[in-house]
């Protein structure tokens, strides 16, 4: 069987024909038993080039398929947020404020928030950076992303009155400050009282006897601690106590001893010796023994009694270097705090209700008393969360070294019982002394909560008429 061409197969080719058609001629020259007049190159590159073009496509699909994908992918992780009444407008963020000390326009700048670990968790210990639930639930409610405190300070006039005329926010200013300086006579009064009682009827907490020694050869200060008389009873049940004295050297603090604990007693005798060695003459008159009164307990903190201060610049050489014999009346350690004030403390309050939480922020304190004879003293602040007058939980701040006028800067977090409110809750602040060898002791307390009265029972009130919103106070310490 014979098929005609019109033209050979080169011909096709140099025409630029497809190659379809090629191979069409191709395979009629084969069929009627003619032989093909293309050559072995012309069809390797036909073949080459017809798997080129399907490799190319294949690889073009695919990559608009991924990138496709891709896109879809990124769209679903994050959307883009869109104006639904103004699209013409850029979306403004709102920037949280800092929370300012009251006094912070006659004083310095404004106080920041730092946000530290807490003590209590691993202890923050005197330093950290973020803080979480103090009771340990990692319970979170679905709106507490869209809950957060604005930080800003907030006196006692609120935002409430922004809208009201200039004459009505006068007065109530003035009527506000009056009350604040009415409180604060009260307050006042209430000191001097204090102070009245304590010089008309000191407290007798006996006497302590005691024989010093002076050794200049061996530049040696003995001291032989005697007895006590007349000490009170801290155990109620007995009617005595287990005392015990403990001394150290002022004003370097290296020298500290103690006597043994002397049980169901309130006259002990000890007749102890303790001797100092490395003490120039030099440095005799610039030394001061202080001794400190305790009565033992079992199972809680010691009961400090009193203390004792005697400095030896007073005191004659030469009966130093014989033997002196000395009994000093015991007074009561927090006798000086008394006299000088506890101090403030600045606390910032935020109450989330649907987060159910309560943030507390403690930012500094002033006027603090002066805990040992370098002027000085190592506060920290302890803050309990109490439930139905019961503490549920326990925070704390760094201590921080030689100083009077801490700033803290420290934000701890609450988790408040669900759906309580904050009618049961109150808060209780102690501001305490650190000390590494005796027990810490408090300078002074706080409580703010529904029944707490007077300003403090004012701040709560507006923390609890104003959730979300950062509100800070000043508060004076109490005994």
């Amino acid at each position: 069987m014979h098929y005609a061409t019109e033209c050979p197969l080169t011909e096709f080719w140099h025409l630029k024909k497809p190659a379809s058609q090629l191979i069409l001629v191709w395979l009629r020259q084969v069929a009627g038993n003619q032989q093909p007049r293309m050559t072995t190159p012309a069809l390797i590159g036909i073949c080459l080039g017809s798997t080129f073009f399907l490799l190319s496509v294949a690889a073009v699909t695919c990559f608009c398929y991924r990138r496709r994908s891709s896109r879809c992918i990124t769209r679903k992780l994050n959307p883009v947020p869109t104006m639904s009444r103004h699209p013409d407008k850029p979306m403004m963020l709102r920037k949280p404020t800092a929370v300012k000390s009251p006094s912070s326009g006659s004083v310095g700048g404004p106080v920041l928030i730092k946000k530290s670990p807490s003590p209590t968790q691993s202890k923050i210990a005197p330093g950290g950076s973020t803080r979480t639930s103090p009771t340990g639930n990692g319970h979170r409610s679905p709106s507490s992303k869209d809950e957060k405190c604005t930080a800003g300070l907030s006196s006692s006039n609120h935002s409430s009155r922004q809208n009201s005329p200039n004459v009505e926010d006068k007065n109530y200013i003035e009527n506000e400050n009056e009350k604040l300086k009415n409180s604060n006579r009260k307050e006042d009064m209430e000191d001097n009282k204090e102070k009245e009682v304590l010089v008309e009827k000191p407290c007798k907490l006996g006497q302590l006897h005691f024989r010093l020694k002076y050794n200049p050869e061996k530049l040696s200060l003995q001291v032989s601690i005697v007895r006590c008389t007349d000490l009170p009873p801290k155990d109620s049940n007995n009617g005595s106590s287990d005392p015990y004295v403990k001394l150290q050297l002022l004003p370097e603090k290296q020298h500290k001893v103690k006597t043994r604990v002397l049980r169901k007693t309130v006259d002990p005798v000890y007749d102890e010796d303790f001797t100092f060695y490395g003490i120039n003459p030099n440095q005799l008159h610039a030394t001061t023994l202080h001794f400190v009164v305790l009565s033992f307990d079992r199972y809680s903190r010691d009961d400090v009694i009193g203390e004792v201060i005697c400095p030896l610049s007073g005191v004659d050489f030469k009966e130093l270097e014989k033997q002196l014999e000395m009994t000093k009346e015991i007074t009561p350690r927090n006798l000086k705090i008394r006299y000088q004030g506890r101090g403030e403390l600045l606390v910032s309050l935020c109450y989330q209700p649907a987060a159910n939480r309560l943030t507390v922020v403690v930012l500094k304190a002033r006027n603090l008393p002066k805990m040992d004879f370098a002027g000085l003293c190592d506060p920290y602040v302890k803050i309990y969360l109490l439930y139905n007058n019961q503490r549920i939980a326990k925070k704390k701040t760094h201590v921080k070294k030689r100083t009077t006028n801490p700033v803290f800067n420290e934000s701890f977090v609450f988790e408040v019982p669900y759906n309580e409110g904050l009618e049961n809750i109150s808060l209780e602040f102690l501001v305490l002394d650190w000390d590494r060898v005796t027990k810490n002791e408090v300078i002074g307390r706080l409580e703010l909560g529904p029944k707490s009265g007077g300003p403090a029972q004012q701040h709560w009130n507006e923390v609890c008429n104003a959730p979300r919103r950062q509100i800070a106070e000043w508060h004076k310490l109490k005994e």
